[in-house]
Parts: C-alpha cells; sequence; structure tokens
C-alpha cells in the first residue's frame, strides 16, 4: 500500500512521501486560516449579507491562496521543484489563449 502511494505521489522513499502529505495538509490548513482575515480585510460582509454567497467567495477566494501557500511551504520544506508542477498546472487552468 505504501509503495502504490510512493509511486503515485512520485516520491523517492517514504519520508519524501510523508514530507509531501505535511506539505500538503499545512498549505490546506494555512489557506483557510489565511482566507477569513483577507475578507474581512476587504469588509466583504457590507456588500454581501447573504451567508451562501459568502461562502462561495470564500472557496473561490481559497483557491489561489492555497497555490501561494503551497509554493512557499515547498520552499521552505526544500521541494519547491516537486510542487513546481501543481502550481504551472494551476497557471495553465486558467490562462487565456
Amino acid at each position: 500500500m505504501i509503495n502504490n502511494l510512493i509511486n503515485f505521489f512520485g516520491a523517492s522513499s517514504k519520508f519524501h512521501l510523508i514530507k509531501i502529505f505535511i506539505i500538503f495538509g499545512l498549505a490546506g490548513s494555512l489557506s483557510l486560516f489565511i482566507s477569513d482575515p483577507l475578507l474581512e480585510l476587504v469588509s466583504i460582509e457590507k456588500f454581501i449579507s447573504n451567508k451562501i454567497f459568502y461562502w462561495i467567495i470564500r472557496l473561490i477566494l481559497i483557491f489561489p491562496i492555497y497555490q501561494l501557500v503551497l509554493i512557499v511551504l515547498a520552499l521552505v520544506f526544500g521541494e519547491l521543484n516537486y510542487f513546481k508542477k501543481f502550481f504551472t498546472k494551476f497557471i495553465n487552468y486558467f490562462k487565456i489563449s
């Protein structure tokens, strides 16, 4: 089972796989943590009174924050080359040709 995960994620060892999971987990948690103060900074609640629209905007905001936090954490953990492909895939998804 672990060897399948190592192959799926393209990790070089069990330690590398654990490091990848830690970076993904921290990036997700930090992006959620950062999105709320950003929305308060913009004072979005003054413009949107419906909680459903607030959460839709927050979810839309989380995606780019997640990518940036993922790159920063990958840099801190020394895994920038590994996570570059996720960032470029995200950028290419929104690229307008």
